[in-house]
């Protein structure tokens, strides 16, 4: 999943793809980079990131979607609101990316019924302007799935098809480096939850703060992070993550593919291997 920020204040690339015919370029080099889903989003969600109007983040994103939907692009929705991803639904998306897994807007999860069209829902403690203030648990990784499992069942009773959920534990979201990490080390966990899963790390500060200079501690620029990210894609394929949502394409995509073809030899090999023991 290629990232298409549509904002003026992204954290990751300071409001390069703001405007509509930029953000449409984005896009489209995405898929030749080789995305399999274009993500555009016109919200912001860094920490302390004040909310735009409904109107606006419509003016942003409807005519980025509908020229990607065009082109052949299968589009993804970035919003927490109801009234965008019905318009979005409407001009071409067919997936909505919700980081608030259907807490802020009441609409959201009987609007993922009717459209019977994918849905993720992230894990999320509230809106950007505070939600680091609610990065407190007890085991972050078992209370993480313990609301992930509220979510799911919320999204079931609404009426969402099983086949149509996905899950996203939310990597920085009300989340300490500390915490991202856990969650990381533990993906097999959320995997384990039985729908496929949704990883966003890219670029994100936990990966900064790892990178800091040594010299002065300043944490590695949002735009220098790709390496990093491109090693936790690895290893979160390997761990069995659906998606991998990132800013950049090519490296992701090519680290995967290789990974996913060291795979296929290491089973031949344990095949083989078990095949001819006397336990085999």
């Amino acid at each position: 999943m290629g990232v298409v920020n549509v904002t003026p204040d992204s954290f990751s690339d300071g409001g390069l793809s703001f405007a509509a015919d930029a953000a449409v370029a984005q896009g489209l080099a995405l898929l030749e980079q080789g995305a399999d889903i274009v993500d555009v989003g016109g919200e912001s969600t860094r920490p302390g990131a004040a909310r735009p109007p409904v109107e606006e983040e419509l003016r942003r994103v409807l005519p980025v979607v509908r020229e990607l939907a065009a082109a052949g692009a299968i589009v993804s929705v970035d919003t927490m609101r109801a009234e965008v991803a019905a318009r979005a639904l409407d001009v071409g998306a067919r997936l909505v990316n919700d980081v608030s897994g259907g807490l802020a807007d009441p609409a959201m999860l009987p609007l993922m019924a009717r459209a019977g069209t994918p849905y993720v829902l992230m894990h999320w403690r509230g809106h950007s302007a505070g939600m680091q203030a609610n990065a407190v648990y007890d085991d972050v990784v078992t209370d993480i799935l313990d609301e992930l499992r509220l979510r799911i069942e919320a999204g079931l009773e609404a009426g969402i098809a099983p086949g149509c959920l996905v899950v996203d534990p939310g990597l920085g979201f009300a989340k300490t480096p500390a915490h991202n990490w856990e969650v990381l080390g533990r993906l097999g966990d959320v995997v384990a939850l039985g729908h496929p899963v949704l990883v966003g790390a890219s670029r994100k500060s936990f990966l900064g703060s790892l990178l800091a200079d040594p010299a002065t501690g300043q944490p590695r620029p949002a735009r220098l992070r790709d390496a990093a990210t491109t090693a936790v894609s690895v290893l979160a394929s390997a761990r069995g993550v659906w998606c991998l949502r990132v800013h950049d394409v090519a490296s992701t995509a090519d680290a995967v593919r290789v990974t996913a073809r060291w795979g296929i030899e290491v089973a031949a090999v344990d095949a083989a291997a078990s095949a001819g023991s006397p336990l085999g």
